[in-house]
């Protein structure tokens, strides 16, 4: 039955399950006593919640407290062991698998090499495949205790009815990519285990919202660098974040060439892969056969070489200049959105790291209006290189809680009318 603003009975019990597994799960353990003033319960709904969670494994005791004059009080706490979740981390230079338990806590690891052809659509399958296997295998975990996979991607994923997450990777050659449909053909994992795929810079963004920089904070932009550039905005009104190509914005006319085919884009001054093409066309040495990630760590070393030692004109050049560029590109995004808080992630981000910052500084509050630039901090991200693994993992976990703490049932099979397998019959004669 449902009530007059339209939610049901089942609805209300599915939210106040929500809103004590969230309340133990970021500000646990707490006692019953303190979960009613917390999620604004009263003393009887917390008290059958509980009851239900506990029944369904979900949540344990974990201790006691003493209370004023009474008995102790008993602390509640997630049980870490009631679900796990999988992470995939689609990245420029490998691909990241982590299996993870329902506390986030990081039970096994595998990570896939990617050779030049990196983005070939058949081998990124196969490495998420049997990355997924690994990891389950790795930690005793049957497949069936999932509560899903999340997968962090490059570009623009656009969630169909039928075929599930379709990704446009303008930069990596992926057009209308089936990836979902593709991950479940051959998929060892029960069909009823979800995958819920979306951009990096998303899955990066809801990590350091939960876990990291972005905690207690309204409005936060949370930018990847990588060998490309993206970001993540957080608001009031997307409080679960939204990927923008902001990469792809254009901060130089008739510019350099970028990826994407396009002329100045911000990738083409700020991501890895630009940045190393810069240095060697300044006459750096950029190290050869070396993968991105080392590479951009000679240049750095270069520009900024212990005491004593000459510094690389063309790579401190390069840098100087690529934090000119960031910090104009976040200047669009402060006088766009207003943020609180902007955190730089991503592993090129996390190398260029406090070097880097002061001068992005600088920079977005020089093209930034003044009222908004005052309000916004620029910082690094807290959870270093492993963050879009564990936001992807955190896609299923969301939704797990969202459900109350029910596991996604898979949707259920319409039979055909009557009428439409009389159509596919053959005639009669």
């Amino acid at each position: 039955m449902a009530g007059r603003n339209g939610r049901t009975v089942r609805d209300l019990r599915r939210g106040n399950r929500t809103a004590v597994l969230q309340c133990l799960y970021f500000d646990g353990p707490l006692s019953r006593f303190e979960l009613g003033p917390a999620t604004g319960l009263s003393s009887g709904s917390v008290s059958n919640v509980v009851a239900e969670l506990i029944a369904d494994g979900l949540v344990e005791e974990a201790g006691s407290v003493d209370s004023d004059g009474g008995r102790p009080r008993i602390l509640l706490r997630v049980a870490p062991g009631s679900g796990h979740m999988i992470g995939v981390d689609v990245g420029e230079t490998r691909v990241r698998i982590g299996l993870f338990d329902l506390t986030l806590t990081e039970l096994a690891r595998t990570e896939r090499p990617l050779a030049r052809a990196r983005y070939e659509v058949d081998g990124i399958v196969g490495h998420v495949r049997d990355g997924v296997a690994e990891v389950l295998a790795g930690a005793g975990i049957g497949p069936e205790r999932l509560l899903g996979v999340g997968v962090g991607v490059p570009g623009i994923v656009e969630h169909t009815p039928g075929t599930g997450a379709v990704v446009h990777g303008q930069t990596i050659g992926w057009d209308a990519v089936p990836l979902e449909r593709l991950l479940r053909d051959g998929s060892r994992l029960p069909d009823a285990v979800p995958y819920f795929t979306d951009n990096g810079a998303r899955t990066l963004g809801q990590a350091e919202m939960w876990f990291g920089g972005g905690r207690g904070a309204r409005s936060a932009i949370v930018a990847l660098f990588g060998s490309g550039v993206g970001a993540c905005l957080v608001t009031p009104e997307v409080e679960r974040g939204r990927a923008v190509e902001w990469g792809h914005l254009t901060v130089r006319v008739r510019g350099r060439r970028c990826r994407c085919g396009a002329l100045g884009c911000l990738e083409a001054y700020a991501g890895a892969e630009a940045l190393l093409e810069r240095w060697g066309e300044s006459g750096g040495s950029v190290p050869e056969g070396a993968d991105e990630e080392t590479a951009l760590a000679a240049m750095l070393a270069a520009a900024y070489p212990p005491e004593g030692d000459a510094a690389d004109p063309g790579a401190l050049a390069v840098l100087e200049e690529t934090a000119e560029y960031v910090g104009a590109g976040l200047s669009d995004l402060i006088n766009l959105f207003q943020p609180e808080r902007i955190l730089i992630g991503g592993w090129a981000g996390l190398q260029l790291g406090a070097r880097f910052l002061p001068a992005v500084r600088r920079h977005a509050a020089a093209y930034s209006l003044r009222h908004p630039a005052r309000k916004a901090t620029v910082g690094l991200g807290g959870l270093g290189p492993d963050a879009v693994t564990v936001g992807a993992a955190i896609l299923p976990l969301a939704d797990f809680f969202a459900r109350g703490g029910r596991r996604a049932e898979p949707a259920p099979e319409v039979p055909s009318p009557a009428w439409g397998s009389a159509l596919t019959e053959p005639v009669a004669p």
